[in-house]
């Protein structure tokens, strides 16, 4: 740098640490990352006017109790991928996978979904029948039926391509107590199965990368899997998918709900080569990035070996493994011992990683 150009240089800006800005006055694509600022926008603009006891347990489905033996698990989701079609699925099954496993992450039985559908002017019918069909076909796989939906024709440019949201209804053993906040110091955490697939399927697509074998998408439903998980016993204490944020974001809503330090062995996370390389080129970190057929599961020790056998033997949980262990010191930190012995801090995203993953 010349003399005259550090004299019109203002060093004072030029050194500022780039952090990002948290008050906005308008909504960010971040909004919608699973991160930080989603969370921020959640508790200020939604939880804050819509508060009731139900809302306030902050889990991925209500839990709603009308009669003794008689509880029922809703939910609802809404699916704007980029692009609609993908290796391994499309926006269609990706619908009906994501909205039975937030029921069944309670572990509830999945019974009945509706399908509401927002299409752009110019559509082509024979991608939407593609699109209707992968719910069909998703749907009788996980055992659930469409009972109910709505469809919208919006302005060509005022919608990309197609938009679904769809909601899922369950039937809940009042035995059962699955929460962010029952996690408890000696459990064990277990993934079933390799991370970062779905996200970089995604991203393999936008990004057009060609590696030697095709990374598909993990989309599929869970509901069986952790049927298999039950069998063996009613204590798991918290279970969850880890979609929009990654692995990261959900031990971190463990962490904090139920005040726990959650450490995890960065050697012993299940992630497939070729996804990630992937993630290495882009300069992602795989625990951050989105999944639609994986799920974390806090287990009492006693019961971790007999539940990651059980998991092994189901087709979606040949995977899983144990990737860490839940302490009573640090509350709501999530740590990982790397392959050099330190330990490095897992925090949830700030903002936008990888936009309309799901």
């Amino acid at each position: 740098m010349t003399q005259e150009h550090k004299k019109d240089f203002d060093f004072s800006k030029g050194l500022q640490c780039p952090m990002p800005k948290l008050d906005h006055d308008t909504i960010q694509m971040a909004h919608g990352s699973g991160g930080r600022l989603m969370g921020e926008l959640i508790e200020q603009v939604f939880v804050s006017n819509f508060k009731n006891e139900v809302l306030d347990r902050m889990e991925d489905q209500a839990r709603l109790s009308f009669e003794p033996g008689a509880d029922l698990v809703y939910t609802t989701d809404s699916f704007v991928v980029d692009p609609i079609f993908f290796p391994g699925g499309n926006i269609g099954d990706l619908a009906v996978h994501g909205t039975v496993n937030d029921v069944c992450m309670s572990g509830a039985k999945p019974l009945f979904l509706s399908a509401a559908f927002i299409l752009e002017e110019g559509f082509p019918i024979h991608d939407l029948m593609r699109v209707v069909q992968a719910m069909k076909l998703a749907a009788e796989s996980a055992g659930v039926r469409i009972v109910t939906g709505d469809t919208k024709v919006v302005n060509k440019g005022t919608c990309d391509k197609v938009f679904i949201n769809t909601s899922g209804i369950g039937r809940l053993e009042p035995d059962l107590k699955l929460s962010v906040s029952n996690v408890q110091p000696g459990d064990v955490i277990i993934l079933s199965g390799t991370v970062a697939d779905h996200g970089m399927a995604i991203m393999t697509q936008r990004e057009n990368l060609q590696f030697q074998n095709e990374i598909l998408s993990d989309s599929a439903a869970l509901n069986g899997l952790v049927e298999s998980m039950l069998d063996v016993t009613r204590e798991i204490h918290a279970m969850r998918d880890p979609t929009r944020g990654g692995v990261a974001t959900t031990l971190n809503e463990f962490a904090t709900a139920s005040g726990v330090h959650i450490q995890l062995d960065d050697d012993a996370i299940p992630m497939r080569p070729d996804v990630k390389a992937c993630c290495e080129i882009l300069g992602v970190d795989p625990l951050f990035v989105a999944n639609e057929g994986k799920l974390i599961a806090a287990v009492p020790e006693a019961v971790a070996d007999r539940v990651l056998e059980a998991m092994r033997r189901h087709p979606k949980g040949k995977d899983s493994a144990i990737i860490g262990r839940v302490r009573g010191d640090r509350s709501g930190l999530v740590t990982s011992r790397t392959i050099l012995g330190t330990e490095r801090v897992i925090d949830i995203p700030m903002g936008e990683i990888l936009p309309r993953i799901c």
